[in-house]
């Protein structure tokens, strides 16, 4: 096990986990000052590619952007999502998370659970490749969202099926748009941190995707916070620089890389 993820597993019940997603060099040297987790998540489908949902990014699209967020890491555990399609059996996950973890030099990957893959968690962890996993609301495997975790039926599976990861041997885990009750409970029996995306503040630590809380990406659920509105601060650049070059007020003189 590595120092960083050691780090990680003592957070737990000390202090709160920062993480955020990157997808490239430039955002990740600047989330790498604050966040304890970077991941490069397989929302970049969403953000990065215009699809509707995260069900068909490509491995080497992941690995790609993994290898510019890689360069601008120095201090955060550097986690990659394995995409949908890339561990359906345990010969062919061990193969794709062994080429990600060579490829981009990540600390971890991360896989969702469909409720089945546990072996494959297991294989990973006896292969020494470190896994987060993920419940609750799972988006490589449920066409439709919703809040989980409600009845006292949900609530059991959600908890069995967290243990099971936990058993497996990953070192955390994700609880996604889990209700505060459940992510409580689930919380305090695991040994692993959980970290929450619209599962409350009971979870050990937090993420989200930076596109939302900078403005960027126009989807802003009530579990996201927008911390700032870049896409207005970039409008009104485009803008003035739009204006400056239709009036031939750039550039001027001093732009000039040689001569008059």
């Amino acid at each position: 096990m590595s120092q960083k993820i050691k780090k990680i597993l003592k957070l737990k019940r000390k202090r709160k986990i920062v993480s955020l997603t990157a997808y490239s060099k430039n955002y990740a040297k600047l989330l790498d000052k604050y966040c304890d987790i970077i991941l490069v998540g397989d929302s970049m489908a969403n953000v990065l590619y215009g699809m509707p949902n995260t069900q068909n990014i490509s491995i080497t699209n992941i690995i790609q952007h993994s290898i510019s967020v890689q360069k601008g890491i120095k201090k955060s555990l550097f986690v990659v999502d394995m995409p949908k399609g890339t561990y359906e059996t345990i010969s062919q996950a061990k193969k794709n998370a062994k080429l990600i973890l060579k490829k981009t030099k990540c600390d971890a990957i991360k896989i969702e659970s469909n409720k089945k893959n546990f072996k494959i968690i297991r294989e990973f962890v006896k292969s020494k490749i470190p896994v987060m996993g993920h419940i609750g609301y799972t988006p490589q495997f449920k066409k439709k969202f919703k809040v989980e975790g409600k009845t006292k039926k949900e609530m059991q599976k959600l908890i069995t099926e967290a243990l099971l990861i936990e058993k497996a041997g990953a070192f955390s885990i994700v609880l996604e748009c889990i209700t505060p009750k459940t992510s409580k409970i689930i919380t305090n029996l695991l040994k692993i941190p959980t970290i929450g995306i619209g599962s409350s503040s009971y979870c050990d630590g937090q993420i989200l995707v930076t596109d939302d809380i900078l403005g960027l990406s126009g989807f802003y659920p009530k579990f996201v916070k927008k911390y700032a509105n870049l896409n207005r601060v970039i409008e009104n650049a485009v803008k003035k620089y739009s204006k400056d070059v239709k009036n031939k007020k750039f550039p001027k003189t001093k732009n000039f890389l040689y001569g008059k």
